[in-house]
Order: structure tokens, then sequence, then C-alpha cells
């Protein structure tokens, strides 16, 4: 037996998939469900009456044909009148008489099924299980392609998604946000007009809007109440939601076998309603009341039987019937026919829903995911409107804003501040799906960093921020309203831009004309074109700083935009050989200069015309003699030098013509000495010479009266000058990883010295002079442990 729940889980199937059945599929099931009637009717009928009733003839002839059961009425008639003399109408027809033979009723019973199995049209006896087994076709075809393992997971996906969009909270917050938005756009056009009119006019327009601000225009309570509700959990099944219809949307447009199922299934539909229409037409008449029937002689004497089919005149009126229900399906079908080819089906606009909700970045859909949609629009178009919410880029990005804001609350970002390099407080954002609005609720930022963000816009609220002077976009494209650039222009000093195309750069970075500082890492070429490069930089007025972080081959001829202004220019080459240097030229005021990765094998001459030049550096370079730095005496202001990180092996005596220089750098190099003409650079201050390959140092770095840092670490040092120790203004003294197998006492001489490295050299004691500096030894020796304790020892020893 098939249990009950069988039928009620096939009602809830049908309730379910109710969306894509249209107003002809629905009144054909109606339909299927009449004549599925007519045949049950039938049917029990055929199986609980007698089927026939069949009486002899007593008339006979040699060719039955002749014989008319009507006729017996009339041949009787004739034989009895008593006015009329009898006679035969027929001489070959002749009367017979029946044989007794003690079976009367088992013979009759034979004779009935006998002449029913051999005489009665087949379709008299099948019609009620004829129409069953039509019908149950009918309903297999109209819903073949809900069961069919291609398209039932598709629709079964559809139907659920819809139903999921549908009662979403968000797609009432949606609606009526963006409904909420057109009412004030019309206030705000309506205004506008109104401001050309006449006083009296104006007062009437007023008046006109006000009552329009009272109307039913504003969103109903149902709906505010549903915005104030809407939380966390439903932000996050909204955000699932539209996951979902972005893999669906993916699935079904990449082709049409739900379409085609369905053509093939109405087609299918349409030929069995006209092989029925047209044999049930043909066959009907075959349903007669009276049947003729011949039966062997032998069984009854009789040979010739008039039957009566007890159910042909109910079922010729059910036939008649059944042909008319039949006729309406088959209409149904063909409008159904007419209904997919005659409109488009195989592609939806959104375009009256754009312009109905506000919602313009609705995109349109094709093949299979358009069929469906256009099928629920014969159900209840607004099931498509609410749909479309989740199609919806921008009502994406609203719901990703809302669930970051939900997630980042201002507690939980103050909780990620901290300073950076430039001492400002900084809130550092990494990968996240957007831009949370309370960033734009702690005014205390100072550096706003944002790395791998995606979607940003920056909207007009980053007013509140006070205090921002700093904006690092590392990898993440960002976009800024109109208001937030007014106010980025006055307020934005530093700003950080890190992208992977050119075409990711900013245009709104062009006009910021307060900013100060600039700092571009990626590629500064076009892959497409190498001659495009970056816009003009002369609305940076105040630009100062510009550090570009790329692969060049030549110094932009745009920053020639900012030469009047810019003091320092920092370029960072990853390798590439840097190779024309014109630009530098136009760099009048520049004060600090940084080469660093640019391949260099001698000083530029063009470093060498700026006259305000105090800071050089070429780190990381492929220098190995610096005999031109002799012209860096005609920059008179220059201050620091830092050749670190190349490969020199000597540095000419010239190089005391640097009477200025303060700071030189000569670190990470292959020196094996170094000139005493060095340290005729009186006005040195700072000196690291680390990881050469020195063996000792000129006795005359004793000149360096004011100097305060010494780096002499990672060489080959064995012994030490004594000079080196008349320097009093000595602070910080590194010699450690050297081969120094004694350390002067004067080293306790040193009043300033509040930091030395001796480190990881072979010295066996320390000067017992050291032990009368505690606080050096306590924090700024830095030395084995077992020359700190031995000379401890000895102090208490002595």
């Amino acid at each position: 037996m098939i249990p009950v729940t069988e039928f009620r889980n096939l009602a809830e199937q049908n309730s379910k998939f109710r969306l894509l059945k249209p107003w002809w599929d629905v009144f054909s099931e109606y339909l299927c469900v009449a004549m599925i009637m007519i045949g049950v009717f039938g049917c029990t009928l055929q199986l609980s009456q007698d089927k026939i009733a069949c009486l002899p003839s007593h008339v006979t002839s040699p060719t039955p044909e002749v014989i008319d059961c009507s006729y017996i009425q009339t041949y009787r008639e004739n034989k009895t009148s008593q006015h009329t003399p009898v006679a035969p109408m027929n001489p070959i027809i002749q009367e017979v008489f029946g044989r007794k033979n003690n079976l009367d009723i088992n013979q009759y019973v034979f004779v009935n099924h006998y002449c029913y199995e051999r005489f009665v049209h087949w379709y008299a006896k099948y019609f009620p299980y004829l129409v069953v087994i039509h019908t149950m076709i009918f309903v297999i075809a109209s819903s073949f392609w809900f069961k069919f393992p291609g398209t039932s997971s598709k629709i079964d996906l559809f139907v659920t998604i819809l139903g999921k969009c549908f009662d979403s909270p968000w797609t009432t917050r949606a609606l009526s946000e963006v409904s909420e938005e057109r009412r004030e756009e019309k206030l705000v056009s309506w205004r506008r007009t109104t401001m050309s009119k006449d006083p009296t006019d104006q007062q009437e327009d007023e008046e006109t809007i006000g009552l329009l601000c009272s109307s039913p225009v504003k969103p109903d309570p149902e709906s505010q109440s549903t915005l104030s509700v809407l939380g966390k959990t439903e932000g996050e099944q909204a955000k699932a939601l539209f996951e979902k219809v972005k893999k669906f949307r993916t699935h079904v447009e990449e082709a049409d076998i739900l379409y085609v199922m369905y053509v093939l299934q109405t087609s299918l539909k349409v030929v069995k309603f006209l092989l029925i229409i047209i044999y049930t037409a043909v066959l009907v008449p075959n349903i007669e009341i009276v049947v003729r029937c011949y039966v062997p002689p032998e069984l009854t004497g009789f040979d010739i039987y008039c039957c009566n089919d007890n159910k042909a005149h109910l079922f010729s009126k059910l036939s008649y019937c059944y042909i008319c229900f039949v006729g309406v399906y088959g209409l149904l079908c063909i409008y159904s026919l007419y209904w997919l080819f005659h409109r488009p089906l195989k592609e939806y606009s959104f375009e009256q829903i754009r312009l109905e909700t506000g919602i313009n970045d609705i995109p349109d859909v094709k093949n299979d995911f358009a069929f469906l949609l256009h099928l629920v629009d014969q159900y209840d178009a607004l099931y498509s409107k609410r749909f479309a919410v989740f199609l919806s880029e921008v009502s994406e990005s609203r719901l990703r804003q809302l669930n970051l804001n939900y997630e980042w609350t201002g507690k939980k970002l103050r909780s990620c501040l901290s300073k950076n390099a430039s001492n400002r407080l900084e809130l550092h954002l990494i990968t996240l799906p957007g831009l949370p609005d309370t960033v734009f609720e702690i005014p205390e930022v100072e550096s706003l960093k944002l790395e791998q963000v995606k979607n940003v816009t920056i909207p007009p609220s980053v007013a509140k921020l006070d205090s921002l002077q700093e904006l690092a976009l590392i990898y993440c494209p960002a976009k800024l309203q109109l208001p937030a650039l007014n106010h980025l222009k006055e307020h934005l000093k530093v700003l950080r831009l890190s992208f992977e195309s050119l075409e990711e750069v900013p245009l709104w970075m062009h006009t910021l004309r307060g900013l100060e500082e600039l700092h571009l890492t990626g590629p500064l070429t076009s892959e497409v074109s190498r001659s495009a490069t970056l816009d003009s930089l002369r609305e940076l007025k105040a630009l100062r700083t510009l550090t570009l972080r790329s692969k060049l081959t030549k110094i932009p001829a745009n920053v020639g935009d900012v030469a009047l202004q810019l003091q320092r220019l920092c370029i960072v080459n990853e390798g590439v050989k840097l190779q024309a240097f014109s630009s530098l030229k136009k760099l009048t005021n520049l004060v600090t200069l940084e080469l660093v990765g640019c391949e260099l094998e001698r000083i530029p001459s063009a470093v060498f015309s700026l006259n305000n030049l105090q800071e050089l550096d070429l780190k990381e370079n492929k220098l190995t003699t610096v005999e031109e730095i002799l012209s860096l005496q005609h920059c008179r202001r220059l201050v620091k030098l830092q050749l670190w990180h190349n490969k020199i092996t000597y540095i000419p005596d010239h190089i005391s013509k640097l009477h200025s220089l303060e700071i030189l750098n000569l670190s990470w190099n292959k020196l094996r000495k170094l000139p005493s003409r060095l340290c005729y650079c009186t006005k040195l201050r700072h000196l690291d010479v680390s990881h050469n390959q020195l063996t000792s140092l000129p006795p005359e770095v004793g000149i360096l009266q004011g100097l305060q840092f010494f780096s002499a670490a990672f060489n080959s040092l064995e012994t030490l000058p004594e000079e080196l120790f008349s320097c009093k203004r000595l602070k910080t003294l590194a010699l450690g990883n050297n081969c120094l197998s004694y350390l002067s006492s004067r080293v306790a001489s040193l009043a300033q010295l509040a930091h030395l490295d001796i480190k990881g050299n072979r010295l066996d004691s320390l000067p017992l002079e050291l032990g009368e500096s505690l606080p050096l030894i306590n924090s700024g020796l830095i030395v084995e442990k077992s020359l700190l304790d031995l000379l401890r020892c000895t102090e208490q020893a002595g």
C-alpha cells in the first residue's frame, strides 16, 4: 500500500513549484482532474455493473449480416397482425426455435461474455481506461521538467533561492531605502523648479510639498520596523544569498535546457491532443446500445443474438464530454506554444524594474535564467522585483557595508591603533571586503592605511577625521565622492600608493593641492603603451617629497612639473639600470636625493649641478670607484653622503674637498684601507665603515674631533690607533667582529661614550679603567659575558 505521507509530499512539491506554473498550466491541471474523474467513473462502472445482456433472434438467414435487431421487431409486428396477410419481407429469412439442454442460465451467461468479447467494439470496452491513460500522460508531460535530472536541480535551487530572496529582510530594506532616496530626489527637483516661479505660486507649491512630506510616500511602519531590527544574522544570511544568486546565475546562463525541455513537453502534449481528438472523433460512433452477435447454433439452437450494452449510452455521453475537455486542454497547449515562440523568452530585461525601484545597475539575464523569470512573472511580477535586489552590485555593496559596520565596531578599530614610522597614530586595515563606516567615528586617527581592501569608496564623512594627514592605499584602488575629495584637497599631507598597473593610479591623486609627500610603488609605465606614464603633477603645488619605487629606465619627465618646490626625490629602482638623468637638472631646489638599486656604475654627472643638495644616498648600486667624487665639491651644502651596499674598493684622496660633509656611510663595500685624507673632512660627526675588509685605520682619525658615531665593525682590524681615543666627543663606538687582541685603556677617557661594541674579537681581558664607567658597563657595553665577569672579579680583588 502507498502511505498517505507520499501524497502529502506530492502536494507540498506542487505548492512549491506553483511559482513556475503560468495560468494555462494551472488551468490544465484542473482539466486533468476533471478528465481523470471521467476515467475513474467509467472504470468504476465497467467493473461494478453487468457488461452486456443478450437475447436470441427468432429469425435467421444464411447471411447473418442482413439480420438487423431493429428489423426483428417490425417482422414480429407484421406476423401477428390480423388485418394484413402475413408474408416475410425477405424470403431467405426463416424462423428458428431453441434447443432444450437444461443449462438455461449458464448458456446465456456464456453467450453474454462471448458476445461482449467478440462483437462489442474495443473502444466501447476500453474507453474509460484510455481516458485514465491519456490523462496520466498529460499529467506526466506537464511536470516532466520538474523531475528530469538535468532540470530538476536547477528548478529546485531557483525556487528555494527565490523564496529566500522574497522573504529576506534585506530585500525590504533595500527597496525602502531606494524609495526614500527617490522621494528625496523628487522633493529636491520640485524645489528647484519652484525657485523661478512667482511668490504666490511658490507658496502654493510649498503647501503641496508639505502635503507630500506627510503623504503615503513615506515608508510604512512595517518597513521602518524592518530597517530597525535588521541585525547581524540577517545581514550574514543576505550576504550568503548574494553568493548563491551569483553562482546560480553563472550555472543557468550557460545553456537553455529548461527552455528546450518545456518546449518539448508542450509539443508532446499538442501532438497527444491532436491524436486523441482525431481517433476519438472517429471511434465514438462505435459505442452502440444494441449490438448484433453471431453464436454457433449448436449451443442453444439460435445463431443470431441481439445484445444491449448497458453502459453504451453513458459512455457515449462521457466520451463527448471528454472530447470537450481535451479540446480545451489542447487549445491551452497551443497557446502555450504561441507564448513560447512569440516572445523572446531567452532574454529578460529588468528595465521596468530599474525604473520602479531606482536600482540602476541590475543586469539583464539570458537563457534559462531569463526563462525562469518570465515564468515567475506569469505568477506575480513582485517576485522578480524583489529577486532583482540580489543581482545589484550597489545593493550588495550596501549590505557588505552594513555587515562591516556590525563586525568592525568603533571599539574594535580603536584597539588596532598604533604609531607608525612617522610617529603618527595609524589605523591599519588589511584584506577587508570594504571600508567600515565606523572608521570615520574615530577622530584621533592621523594615518589611515588600507591594504588589499576591496571596493573602497571614501564618503563625505571622512571630514569627521579632523586629524587625518596621511593616507596609504596598498594594492587598494579607491574612489572618492566629491565632498570627500574637496576635504582631502585641503587636509591630506601624505599619500602612499601601491599598485599593480598604471591604470590603478587614481586620477583624483593629481588634484590634491595640499599634498606634501607622495610615495608611489608599482609600474610607472603602462604595459599596453610604453609611452604612457603618470599624468601631470602641476596641481600638486605643495609637494615637497616624491618617492618612486618602480623599474624605471629614466626619471619621469613629469617630475619636472614640481621642480621648483620639490625638496626630496627618492627612486628605488629594484635592480633595473637607470640611464637618463636629464630631468634632475631641473630640480634646482632639491635637498635630498636617493637613487637606490639603480645599477649605477658611477655617480651621475647631473647630481653635481644640484647646488642646494644636502643629502645624497646611492645605496645598492654597482659603484666600484668614486673618482668623480671630486665634483661633489660643487654641492657646497652636501652634509650627508651614503655610498653603502656597493662594491667600492678604495676612496680617492680628494674626498677631503668635501669640507661640509658631516655624515659618511661607506659600509657594506670592499674597502681594504681608508685614505688618510678622509680624516681632513673635519666636520664629520658620523662615520660608518663597517662590513668592509679593513685591516687598519689611519692615525689621522684623531683629527676628527667632532666625531660622535664611528663604526668599523665586521672588518679585519688587528689594532687600533691610539689617536682614535682622542676623539673626545664619541658617543658610539662599534668595533665588534674584528681581530682585536688588545684594547687601549684610553677608551675610558672617552667621557661621552654611551655605547661600546667590542664583541666578537680576540680580547683576553678588558682595561681596568672601564670598570670606573658604571653607566657604560651597565647599559652600553656589548662584550662577551666572560670578559665582563673577569673585569668585575679583578675590580673586587683590587
